[in-house]
């Protein structure tokens, strides 16, 4: 059963969060979203506010559903679901109904226009309040550039969070 989790009360490890677990974020609303795997991003504070900060490359369905929309959603799912978040992250949702491939169930978020997962673990509804597009010229690690070989950089968006829910494990007592 997941909650409600004040910002302040949150609790990650904030590097396998994201590489270990990844999330889902959707943006659109219940009559039509997309839904992406992401294993890059943040979680902390800006500008007075909790935020979470996603990075989407332009060639992803979800791309599109993002710049259109005034928010989104960012899920974390149990093990159990790795299987369904690869669908998600793997299939275009231009090509195929991808949630109709897993065991996800879209369900209409508290705060936002993105709809949340019934199975998620923690959900983070988020208002989109900036964007930038990567600027090569400014990688300083030459890690980085090949992670571009079809030089599609990344859109970085930042969303203040509204409302968190989360299991136990996720929030401090």
């Amino acid at each position: 059963m997941i909650e409600a989790i004040k910002p302040k009360d949150l609790v990650l490890p904030p590097v396998d969060t994201w590489f270990s677990r990844w999330f889902v974020l959707t943006a659109g609303d219940m009559g039509k979203f997309n839904s992406m795997t992401v294993a890059w991003g943040s979680i902390g504070g800006i500008w007075e506010m909790p935020f979470v900060q996603v990075v989407v490359r332009p060639t992803r369905h979800t791309f599109g559903f993002l710049n259109e929309s005034t928010a989104f959603t960012l899920c974390s799912f149990p093990a159990k679901y790795r299987k369904d978040l690869g669908i998600l992250g793997s299939r275009s949702g231009r090509d195929v109904d991808k949630i109709a491939l897993t065991r996800l169930t879209p369900v209409k978020s508290g705060k936002v226009d993105a709809p949340s997962f019934a199975e998620a673990d923690l959900v983070f509804e988020c208002r989109k309040i900036y964007w930038q597009d990567l600027d090569p010229g400014h990688f300083l690690s030459e890690r980085i550039m090949p992670n571009y070989p079809q030089r599609d950089f990344h859109r970085i968006y930042f969303g203040e969070i509204l409302r968190i829910r989360g299991s136990a494990e996720f929030g401090r007592r």
